[in-house]
C-alpha cells in the first residue's frame, strides 16, 4: 500500500519557451498551480506522512520566495541578456522552462533538497499551467 500526502500552491510567473513553433516562443505568463505529492515509507506517530504545514513551509514557500511574480528564462535563452539590461530581477534557471521541465526541476532538485532530514520524499509533480493543460512527472520505483 502507498500512502500520500498531497498539497498544492498557487504562484504567478512568466516565461517563454525557446524553439516553441507557435507563440509560446514570446515572453507571456501563468498563473500556475503546482500539485506536491509526498510519501514516506511509513506513517508519523500521528498517523502521517507528513504535516501539511511542512509541506506548505518546505515546498510551497520556495515558490513563493523563488518563482512568484517573477519572469523565468532558459539559463541559454538568448534573449537573456537583453532582457535583464531592462529588469535584473529576471530569474535564469537551468532549465527550458515548459510545464514539464519546471515540474521535472521540483521533483528532482528541490524536493530532494527541501525535504532532506524528513523521511519523506516528493515523488510527485504536477503542474497545471492553464485550467486545461498540466504537466506530471513522476519519480519511478
Amino acid at each position: 500500500m502507498v500512502i500520500t500526502a498531497e498539497r498544492y500552491h498557487d504562484f504567478c510567473a512568466g516565461h517563454r519557451v525557446v524553439g516553441h513553433e507557435g507563440k509560446c516562443r514570446h515572453l507571456h505568463g501563468h498563473n500556475y498551480r503546482v500539485h506536491f505529492v509526498c510519501e514516506a515509507l511509513q506513517l508519523d506517530d500521528v498517523g502521517r506522512v507528513i504535516d501539511f504545514s511542512v509541506i506548505k513551509d518546505k515546498l510551497c514557500m520556495f515558490l513563493e520566495r523563488e518563482w512568484d511574480h517573477r519572469m523565468l528564462l532558459w539559463e541559454e535563452d538568448p534573449m537573456l541578456p537583453a532582457i535583464r539590461e531592462i529588469d535584473s530581477s529576471v530569474l535564469s534557471v537551468p532549465f527550458n522552462p515548459t510545464a514539464e521541465n519546471i515540474a521535472d526541476y521540483l521533483v528532482s532538485e528541490v524536493g530532494p533538497e527541501l525535504l532532506r532530514g524528513t523521511g519523506v520524499e516528493l515523488t510527485e509533480v504536477r503542474i497545471e499551467e492553464t485550467r486545461k493543460c498540466s504537466a506530471r512527472v513522476k519519480v519511478s520505483s
